[in-house]
């Protein structure tokens, strides 16, 4: 039955029944985390054969015999290059290898821009009065705080089930030359799942903003990290700007940090040769060469992109049933009840759920009491602050299914008792 169909008196009793259940697990002293996105040990240690590929000196050198123990190859060493640049579909010279972090690249990409502009900029970002990023939302709390970080202001865009709201996007930036860019995730959105249509790519790359130097920030994160056999698929956003002429307006992410291990994966940006140069000539006077050995030693172990797909095969065995206890639970404790919203992801690290308008903070705050750790509500909106109060970003990677099926039960009561007292309210 619909909780808003209830009478007060039989609402009244199952927010008592509710409460009584609260109380029992929250008695248990139990301490359960779901706050971040992060790969179990056991998907970690399926990469640990990674560090039996050197056997001597010989075996770090690369194909064109860089000794990976020395300077050089600030961009990347060649190896490296032609296996990360067939898996975003890019040539050699549209990428750049990068340090353990792909955030750090983003930062880094965003910090140069407000100090020495963008390829064929007139001024820094910094020297402008004001400039402006597009957020759609729900979105990455890591990318609203480099603009928060650098007082940018971020202008809130909805999503839809193909992507970010392109009208109101392409109206912002054809009139506003302060507005220099957007944050994408484009396939499996964080924290919604959702991928961008085939309309919704060319449509970007096909965006006429005022600022000439405007830039797309295209995450591609969770660009093979599939949870069904029949993965989602987006068109290269590259290649479709190439073809209106506009391959300086995107910068592409992506890293090995939920592929390998995440604190020693590889990050890797990738965009048009102009830009590519633009930072390298900059990154240049900030670092002589990024972990070669580790770049070297992600290539022995994985080979070739369909090295990649056949461990990332692995990972989904690891985590698709967790994915499927959390919608199996949500479905059989809640769905009757009309109190939630939640998406059904075909990739990526997250289950989006929306409750009740005013309810997701209470729902955090009942979690943490009784143990179970979430990311904050209002995380996944610019400055922190959902406006319905509504988002909530499970993670369900990291615990073991026992773990998460303890935690989920903690979850769905605190949905079902936060909702009853909203609406007896």
């Amino acid at each position: 039955m619909k909780l808003a169909e209830m009478s007060k008196e039989e609402l009244s009793s199952f927010k008592a029944e509710c409460e009584k259940e609260y109380a029992d697990y929250k008695a248990k002293g139990m301490k359960l985390d779901m706050s971040r996105g992060k790969p179990s040990t056991a998907q970690l240690d399926l990469a640990m054969p990674m560090f039996d590929v050197f056997t001597n000196a010989a075996s770090m050198l690369t194909v064109d015999g860089i000794d990976c123990r020395n300077y050089g190859c600030l961009t990347g060493i060649h190896d490296a290059k032609i296996l990360f640049g067939d898996l975003l579909g890019v040539k050699e010279e549209e990428l750049i290898i990068g340090g353990n972090s792909s955030l750090a690249m983003m930062y880094d990409t965003v910090a140069r821009a407000m100090t020495h502009g963008v390829y064929e900029s007139d001024k820094p970002w910094g020297k402008y009065d004001k400039i402006k990023f597009l957020c759609p939302v729900p979105g990455y709390d890591r990318h609203f705080a480099i603009c928060e970080h650098f007082g940018i202001e971020m202008i809130p865009i909805p999503m839809s089930k193909t992507g970010p709201d392109m009208d109101m996007i392409e109206k912002l930036v054809s009139e506003d030359e302060t507005i220099k860019g957007i944050w994408c995730v484009p396939l499996y959105s964080n924290p919604d799942g959702i991928s961008y249509s085939d309309e919704t790519v060319r449509r970007f790359a096909n965006l006429s903003p005022k600022a000439d130097d405007f830039r797309i920030f295209w995450d591609n994160a969770y660009c093979v990290h599939h949870l069904t056999d029949k993965p989602d698929k987006i068109l290269n956003i590259l290649d479709e700007c190439k073809k209106t002429g506009k391959e300086d307006m995107v910068f592409i992410f992506a890293s090995t940090s939920k592929i390998s291990f995440s604190g020693a994966g590889i990050a890797i940006m990738a965009g048009s040769v102009s830009n590519m140069n633009h930072i390298t000539k900059l990154m240049g006077i900030q670092c002589i060469s990024y972990d070669k050995i580790n770049q070297l030693r992600h290539v022995k172990y994985f080979k070739n992109v369909d090295g990649i797909m056949a461990h990332m095969a692995k990972h989904k065995e690891i985590i698709a049933p967790k994915f499927d206890l959390v919608l199996d639970m949500l479905n059989k404790d809640i769905k009757e009840l009309d109190v939630l919203e939640w998406n059904h992801p075909n990739g990526g690290y997250f289950i989006s759920v929306n409750t009740l308008e005013g309810c997701a903070k209470r729902v955090v705050e009942l979690c943490k009491e009784a143990g179970v750790v979430l990311t904050s509500a209002g995380a996944t909106f610019p400055y922190g602050k959902d406006p319905a109060d509504r988002n909530i970003r499970i993670a369900p990677t990291f615990p073991p299914l026992e773990e998460l099926e303890a935690a989920m039960k903690i979850f769905c009561v605190s949905v079902k008792l936060a909702s009853a007292e909203k609406l007896l309210a």
